[in-house]
């Protein structure tokens, strides 16, 4: 199956063999990297997941910015200014431990796309039910709706990004106001509402101390992974404009909007409702609507759901063009059929890996929703995108600190304070890795059929890991024979 597929496709593609020395456009700005950075790391959907747990989630916010996204934004700020080509994570961990690891890293972080689509495009669906007002609700128990909408999405974001970079950079660009807008707009009702009516949680000191038990391991782990994200724009170091020195300054500028972005935000449900009435999936528009209700703003809900349904697909797109170049220069390196490291002859785009990857985030559509209701579809979704996801980082942070023995260049922008403070972040990024993969398999507590959904995450991970370990022996068969 997977060897045949991309086959199939190179037959009815024009397309042909990538030259290296027709190297892509650099297309990507300081703008275009901030905005990436918005749209593929403050996630809308994390909000309403943190303001469920109540105030303590503003501490476990802080917790995941110290311990995740500080080390890893550092990480990524070296590790690209050392080695700024495409193919980014790939390309460090071939360079610090050869090519079996760089490739079951790229193979299980190409993957973590599989789950992640159809999990943002479920929170997408639900929020754009909003449009339609009190017509549209009972859709909201509709798995055939969700399977729809995921499938819409997943479609549009590959057009876009065959066609290009060019193109589709400003779905992504357009997708970081639909992030910012409602935040904001959040923020501003929250506000009214707080003059007129106060808070509608209490803030106490209690209050504000997170709790760690078997019921918040799930919640504790979606909230740090939330800011996850900030190596992936790396993927694609040939098309940025001078990545050397743009990358580390859009991580500083970005990372700074996303933190704020994530506290405001939650702060801003919980003064606009009580804790118990938010729900994971629909936060934020239950949030916008209830608060502009109550201050007399009428009509707010449908514009925002659409700003929300354009900030996912946003995200879709981006992602979808970064980690399209993962399977791109693995297949130059012939560790993939050769149909991997083809273009499109007029696009210059990966057609082949991103077809491949748009059907196999439509498999995983259904069989995310086989057995489960739609929340428990979700959860199972959220789950799988967290483990696949943070494995990679694993040897990311490995890497960091393998590669400090190698001499800096001249201009590289490296982790202040040098190797030892370098190593000591990369140690507890490590360590707060592991914590997050293991809390993630812990279902969530309103799952109705627990011992299905953690054996769902359990087989599907062992399913990606061991097909990708199948294809780097298939691979290195056909590379020593080419």
């Amino acid at each position: 199956m997977e060897r045949s597929s991309p086959k199939g496709a190179a037959a009815s593609l024009p397309i042909e063999p990538f030259d290296p020395g027709h190297r892509p456009k650099r297309v990507l700005g300081f703008r275009d990297l901030v905005m990436f950075y918005l749209v593929t790391t403050l996630s809308l959907r994390w909000i309403p997941v943190a303001a469920s747990t109540g105030p303590s989630s503003i501490a476990i916010w802080i917790v995941g910015l110290l311990t995740i996204f500080v080390p890893l934004a550092l990480c990524v700020m070296e590790l690209s200014s050392r080695y700024p080509q495409e193919g980014g994570m790939y390309m460090w961990i071939k360079r610090a431990f050869g090519d079996f690891p760089a490739f079951l890293t790229g193979w299980i972080y190409w993957t973590s796309n599989l789950p992640y689509f159809p999990a943002v495009l479920y929170f997408a669906a639900s929020n754009a039910l909003y449009v339609g007002g009190t017509r549209w609700n009972a859709l909201q128990r509709s798995p055939l709706y969700f399977i729809a909408f995921s499938f819409f999405g997943v479609g549009l974001a590959l057009a876009l990004n065959i066609v290009g970079l060019n193109i589709g950079k400003w779905l992504s660009n357009l997708g970081a106001l639909g992030v910012w807008i409602p935040v904001t707009l959040l923020c501003v009702v929250a506000v009214v509402a707080f003059v007129k009516f106060g808070s509608a949680t209490r803030f106490t000191p209690a209050s504000l101390q997170p709790s760690l038990n078997l019921g918040t391991f799930g919640v504790w782990a979606t909230i740090l992974y939330a800011f996850s994200g900030s190596e992936a724009a790396s993927f694609m170091g040939d098309e940025i404009k001078d990545a050397r020195r743009t990358i580390p300054r859009a991580l500083i500028t970005g990372g700074a909007l996303i933190t704020g972005g994530y506290i405001l935000g939650t702060v801003a449900i919980l003064i606009a409702m009580p804790t118990e009435q938010v729900n994971s999936m629909e936060g934020i528009m239950q949030a916008i609507t209830s608060a502009a209700a109550r201050v007399g703003w009428n009509g707010l809900g449908p514009a925002v759901a659409l700003l929300i349904c354009l900030a996912n697909l946003g995200g879709v797109g981006a992602y979808l063009a970064a980690l399209a170049r993962i399977p791109f220069v693995v297949g130059i390196d012939r560790y993939l059929p050769p149909a991997f490291g083809r273009v499109h002859r007029e696009w210059g785009t990966p057609a082949v890996a991103l077809l491949t990857q748009a059907a196999c985030c439509m498999l995983f559509i259904l069989l995310g929703q086989a057995g489960s209701t739609v929340r428990g579809a979700y959860q199972v979704l959220v789950t799988m995108t967290i483990i696949t996801n943070f494995v990679p980082y694993l040897f990311m942070f490995a890497a960091m600190i393998r590669l400090q023995r190698e001499p800096v260049e001249p201009g590289v922008i490296s982790v202040p304070g040098g190797k030892p403070v370098a190593v000591a972040l990369a140690v507890i990024a490590l360590i707060t890795t592991c914590a997050v993969i293991v809390a993630s398999v812990i279902p969530d507590p309103s799952e109705p059929n627990r011992v299905l959904a953690v054996a769902k995450v359990m087989f599907f991970s062992v399913l990606l890991i061991g097909g990708g370990m199948l294809l780097y022996i298939v691979g290195r068969r056909r590379a020593r024979a080419s």
